[in-house]
């Protein structure tokens, strides 16, 4: 069989998969997604221009990009994804979700660290979308990277407000990155965390010390890693993440890629975390 015909073959089953999943979505679980606001809410601010087909919103929040993408039919109560780093990157969920109903957002805190101001800036960003233009009260967070230190960190300040957690590649502990031989970013994050060298010893903001809110919350977690990604080794991030979070009962399904050193990747075919995301969100 060709390659073409083969990859033809993954195509159509994964549509297939993302249909059926649209059909429950839609007869199981639209009906109990209510909206959060009046009807009232505001329309999306900024430049516009086309993402997969689907109108883009391009425009500021206190100073930082962000960007809205509307899907071409909506869910009721305008379930949301939202990613805080590298937007368009591997974007194979975004895109799923996108045609299943849900907004795609992005809101840039990427080189923030996941640090007290950009939990902050995420909290008041958040406020906006819900109580300004109509978003859900809850939210899947995307943490791809670096994004995973706000994902988490993110979610352990306001666990009410998050339904799903999809963490790809994420970096759950900075002694592993940036690590001090990255020195520009090592200090990079000494300074945004407002941290000395000495401070390191004692330092608890890491993904991995802010799992308990999480856990306590049910919230479930579905990652993707490389076994052999040398950025962010899994060993020290991911692995060590959903072994303290089953420790605390926590749902969290991980997908590892054999031999893969990309970094990150997602799935080409985003079924198994879709799937994850509509079966096991709050």
């Amino acid at each position: 069989m060709c390659h073409t015909h083969k990859k033809g073959n993954v195509i159509m089953k994964q549509t297939l998969c993302l249909l059926t999943m649209l059909l429950t979505l839609s007869l199981g679980r639209a009906a109990a997604d209510t909206p959060t606001t009046n009807g009232q809410e505001d329309p999306f601010p900024g430049t516009t221009s086309q993402w997969h087909g689907c109108v883009k919103h391009d425009f500021k929040f206190n100073d930082r990009d962000a960007i809205v993408v509307v899907p071409k039919a909506s869910l009721p109560g305008k379930p949301w994804i939202w990613r805080p780093a590298f937007f368009n990157a591997f974007a194979s969920v975004d895109v799923a979700m996108l045609a299943l109903g849900y907004h795609v957002v992005y809101y840039d805190v990427t080189h923030l660290y996941g640090s007290p101001r950009a939990v902050k800036l995420g909290t008041e960003f958040f406020n906006e979308m819900v109580s300004r233009y109509g978003l859900r009260d809850k939210v899947i967070v995307e943490g791809f990277s670096r994004g995973g230190m706000f994902a988490v960190n993110w979610a352990a300040a306001n666990p009410e407000k998050v339904s799903c957690l999809y963490l790809d590649a994420p970096v759950c502990d900075v002694e592993s990155w940036p690590s001090r031989k990255e020195t520009k970013l090592w200090n990079d994050f000494l300074t945004e965390w407002h941290l000395t060298e000495a401070d390191m010893s004692s330092f608890k903001g890491n993904p991995l010390d802010n799992l308990r809110p999480i856990a306590k919350a049910r919230i479930p977690i579905i990652g993707v890693a490389g076994d052999s990604d040398k950025t962010v080794p899994y060993d020290e991030n991911l692995k060590i993440l959903a072994r303290r979070y089953q420790k605390m009962h926590g749902v969290i399904k991980v997908i590892l890629k054999p031999g893969c050193d990309h970094h990150p990747h997602s799935l080409e075919a985003p079924a198994p975390i879709v799937k994850f995301i509509l079966n096991n969100a709050r």
